[in-house]
């Protein structure tokens, strides 16, 4: 089906009401999830809608949860998800933190008794888009062992960043500690689809081709030992650091089981007039040096250009991915 990046809010936002979400927090996680589709970061789209619904239905999301943040510090702020959808906690982070950061030179955002943080290029980009730099860490429910073991203890536990260019889009980079996202995993699933090899293992720790045993088995790390030590990183920082639910504590976002995943996300927002009056002129200096050289792609470049296709042009969704959100209301 093809539809307008508005039609596809309209409708998303319409089935969040339907089923008891407040509309303010209906509106903020159909912008995201349509903004992750616009992208081609399907696994963290529309597909997610039937699982997001499930669990508000069920009460593993508080679909009536209203994010509150304080401020502890100066350059602190703490948001408390309320065990509510992640993306109006970040909606507050996005519109409080700037001015923190211009007044402190540097604001830490920390996100607790939160879920899902979706595509964090979408949050981070906001901020760039605001002549700041900022990096984000967000832990998930436990999908990888440590490294040498075969018990799960980590998410896949994504970063990203992203810095502003002079003159040009934001520089945006968004990678899950394992080897691929699981939402790409969840996506092959749905479709029937198998996953390449050196995706995932099965329960046996035996590498598997079927998204089906390696939802039951682990998460391959990006680039082994390095990857899964990161991972270590992300946890400290995102639910150390915040108070929230370890990825070995946290109940899955893929069903309605289990209570709220409750997880952490945290933020760190840099004024880089601060420091060096210069660091947009600089930087697209390095990016323009990069983007020289044939085969190069800057980061963030293509889901940058897809998101404007999608606005100038439209969706196409796969015809049971909107019979499902439908059927929902």
């Amino acid at each position: 089906m093809h539809m307008t990046l508005i039609e596809a809010e309209t409708l998303v936002e319409s089935v969040f009401e339907a089923n008891g979400v407040l509309s303010e927090t209906a509106r903020s996680v159909a912008r995201a999830l349509v903004h992750a589709e616009a992208a081609g970061q399907y696994g963290h789209g529309l597909r997610r809608v039937p699982a997001y619904i499930g669990q508000a239905r069920s009460g593993k999301v508080d679909g009536k949860a209203k994010a509150v943040a304080t401020r502890p510090r100066p350059a602190v702020l703490l948001v408390d998800a309320a065990f509510g959808y992640a993306y109006p906690a970040f909606d507050i982070a996005v519109a409080e933190l700037p001015a923190i950061a211009r007044e402190q030179g540097i604001a830490l955002g920390a996100v607790h008794r939160s879920h899902h943080a979706g595509v964090m290029a979408l949050t981070v980009e906001r901020f760039a888009e605001q002549g700041l730099m900022a990096l984000m860490f967000a832990n998930a429910p436990a999908s990888m062992a440590a490294w040498g073991g075969r018990k799960r203890l980590f998410g896949t536990n994504p970063i990203a960043f992203a810095t502003p260019v002079a003159g040009e889009d934001p520089l945006v980079i968004d990678l899950a500690l394992s080897t691929v996202a699981a939402g790409k995993i969840m996506a092959a699933r749905q479709r029937g689809e198998s996953i390449p090899e050196g995706w995932a293992f099965d329960a046996n720790g035996k590498p598997t081709t079927d998204p089906h045993e390696a939802h039951k088995g682990l998460m391959a790390p990006s680039g082994g030992a390095k990857g899964a030590a990161l991972a270590l990183m992300v946890e400290v920082l995102s639910a150390g650091l915040t108070g929230s639910s370890f990825s070995y504590e946290a109940s899955s976002f893929m069903d309605e089981k289990g209570p709220p995943p409750s997880v952490g996300q945290t933020l760190v927002v840099i004024d880089p007039s601060a420091s060096a009056a210069s660091a947009a002129e600089r930087i697209a200096g390095l990016a323009t040096e990069m983007a020289s050289e044939e085969g190069v792609r800057l980061p963030g470049r293509r889901g940058q250009n897809a998101r404007r296709a999608a606005i100038e042009q439209g969706l196409d969704v796969e015809d049971d991915v909107i019979a499902a959100i439908r059927a929902l209301a």
